[in-house]
């Protein structure tokens, strides 16, 4: 398969954000496309969504390396980024969640508006989902261009426990990928902790990943 590229789970091994290690699917290629386009957007507030481990951080990273800018994580935001923020076109929250600071919020949203820069936030669910206390959040909430990236098809199942095994110096044949896919949910997190349970058994067993094993991972 060409161009295997997909952000991995990372428990041992380093984690590789580079453009050309990101597998484009019909489940992420809106999002891709969108994040490449830069500047050239309808808002300049964009809600990118998805699931954990979906390639949302790794996305991000691609982004930033392209076009620069500053990255955030949510539950971090405080006054001192409000003023680390002003020399970057671009800024970033990931993991967007309920807990954030509002007022804090509210400010930077403003700021982005005042300035023309833009905003790019990462989470679970779409913002307009959440209910602010502030009403004025609430409002522009709906301001938001959202991409969602869809659960994953046959086509990025096969890439991405291709890629996680061949990180790991795992080599497996096309057979076990394919009996994998049909048998585990379309989920990126229960994908990835499906691929470390089978290399976890591997390790312990001290065999090779084979249906056996792959049959004990599923509970058959």
């Amino acid at each position: 398969m060409n161009n295997l590229n997909q952000l991995i789970l990372n428990f041992d091994y380093e984690q590789n954000f580079q453009d050309q290690d990101f597998y484009v699917s019909k489940s992420n290629e809106f999002s891709f496309k969108l994040l490449n386009s830069w500047p050239n957007w309808e808002k300049n507030f964009v809600n990118l969504i998805g699931q954990r481990f979906s390639g949302k951080t790794h996305l991000m990273n691609i982004f930033l390396e392209k076009f620069k800018g500053i990255k955030i994580e949510a539950d971090e935001l405080n006054d001192k980024s409000l003023d680390q923020i002003k020399i970057y076109e671009n800024i970033i929250i990931e993991n967007f969640n309920d807990q954030i600071n509002e007022n804090l919020f509210f400010t930077l949203l403003n700021i982005i508006d005042q300035d023309n820069k833009y905003l790019i936030l990462t989470s679970t669910k779409p913002i307009v989902e959440y209910i602010f206390r502030l009403d004025d959040l609430n409002s522009r909430s709906k301001n938001f261009l959202l991409s969602i990236i869809e659960k994953p098809g046959d086509d990025l199942m096969f890439a991405l426990i291709l890629k996680n095994l061949s990180d790991r110096q795992i080599s497996i044949d096309k057979k076990l990928i394919d009996f994998i896919i049909k048998r585990i949910d379309r989920s990126y997190g229960k994908t990835f902790d499906f691929i470390y349970k089978i290399d976890k058994i591997s390790l312990k067993r001290k065999k090779p990943i084979d249906f056996k094993i792959i049959k004990e991972a599923l509970g058959e």
